[in-house]
C-alpha cells in the first residue's frame, strides 16, 4: 500500500529524515557529511528553502526545512 501524498503549501515546516538500508552507515567519514551539507545548501538555495536545523548521524539524518514556495517534492528526489 502506498503512503498518502505529502501535503505541500507555502511556508510549511517539514521534518525530513532518511536512514541507510538495514540501518547501514550513510556517512563513512566527515568528508561525506561535508559533501551532504554542501548539496543541502545548494538545494536550499535553488528551491528557496530555509534550513532551521539538522542532525547528521552515522546511519541517518534529520532536517527541519521550511518551504516558502511550497515545493518540497521538487528538491527531494
Amino acid at each position: 500500500m502506498a503512503r498518502p501524498l505529502r501535503i505541500e503549501f507555502d511556508g510549511a515546516l517539514y521534518h525530513v529524515t532518511s536512514r541507510g538500508n538495514a540501518r547501514a552507515p550513510i556517512f563513512i567519514a566527515d568528508t561525506n557529511r561535508v559533501l551532504f551539507l554542501d548539496i543541502l545548501k545548494n538545494t536550499c538555495d535553488r528551491f528557496n528553502w530555509l534550513r532551521h536545523a539538522y542532525c547528521l548521524m552515522d546511519n541517518h539524518y534529520h532536517l527541519v526545512i521550511e518551504t516558502p514556495d511550497g515545493n518540497l517534492s521538487k528538491g527531494i528526489l
